[in-house]
């Protein structure tokens, strides 16, 4: 068995996708899916540890990454098309049935997949830090830095930005930062290093301004949810997360210490929280 994942490339939807695989002499299939500004990268820590027992599929949302940017943003920026897209690509691996672990917006991808196209396909749902709906303070601070990200000259001060920003995120290792900031960067055409991704992914909020509202898929649901919550998430409120508790699938909802928006998924406590829930217990 391979420690090390693989870097594979599918066109789904007309689009090139990045994805990492870990474990892939296994039948059962794990997809990660990271979160709005981020890359499959972010999934390192819990895929390795996870692939040892299942296949971990870890894509780089379109725009994100190594994947493909949009030529049409305002249309293919949008859970919509991330999900036909989410569904090409394990049509295309050949997984009939899967698990899902969704940080913020991947586990939105996640949820509005187990709804519509993916239904009876995802077993269950693992959401970090998301539900059926975002509060508004949140998104407009992730809009503040997503849509204009900063450009720095050196990767060590691209790093320091990471940290501060992505602080809420809770304990990473030195390593883990800069394991981080190494795997979703760019250099521009002046020589300067910015995230990795393509700015204008931010115009689904503007384009589609209700794009993460999905109580009604939410209610739609039939399957296992486990809601990881950060204890002082700006995001998820504490008020959302009690309704998924009643609401629809009846979430388990398991709060963070000492995390915000979103919890890492990289300590040995996390590990065991997503895998108890995999496995079923």
């Amino acid at each position: 068995m391979s420690a090390q994942p693989q870097s594979r490339y599918l066109v789904c939807e007309g689009r090139e996708l990045h994805y990492t695989e870990w474990g892939a002499e296994h039948e059962e299939v794990v997809v990660a899916w990271h979160g709005l500004a981020r890359t499959g990268r972010d999934m390192d820590d819990l895929a390795e540890h996870l692939g040892t027992r299942y296949r971990v599929i870890c894509p780089d949302t379109l725009g994100r990454g190594l994947s493909q940017w949009s030529a049409a943003p305002d249309d293919e920026y949008s859970l919509d098309f991330y999900v036909r897209q989410a569904t090409g690509l394990v049509n295309q691996l050949g997984i009939e049935r899967c698990l899902w672990v969704g940080t913020s917006m991947g586990g939105a991808i996640g949820l509005l997949a187990a709804a519509t196209t993916l239904r009876g396909r995802i077993r269950r749902l693992l959401l970090n830090d998301i539900g059926p709906e975002l509060a508004p303070v949140a998104v407009d601070r992730i809009r503040s830095y997503a849509g204009s990200p900063a450009a720095f000259a050196t990767v060590s001060e691209l790093e320091h930005y990471f940290r501060t920003i992505y602080a809420p995120y809770g304990w990473l290792s030195d390593a883990q930062w800069r394991r981080l900031t190494e795997t979703s960067l760019r250099r521009l055409p002046d020589g300067r290093v910015t995230p990795h991704y393509d700015p204008a992914m931010v115009r689904q909020f503007v384009t589609r301004p209700d794009d993460y509202s999905r109580w009604t898929e939410w209610d739609s649901l039939e399957l296992p949810v486990l809601c990881l919550r950060g204890e002082s998430s700006d995001l998820l409120t504490i008020e959302t997360a009690e309704a998924m508790r009643t609401r629809g699938p009846r979430a388990v909802v398991v709060t963070i210490a000492d995390c915000g928006h979103a919890p890492a998924l990289n300590t040995p406590a996390q590990f065991a929280l997503v895998e108890r829930f995999l496995a079923g217990g």
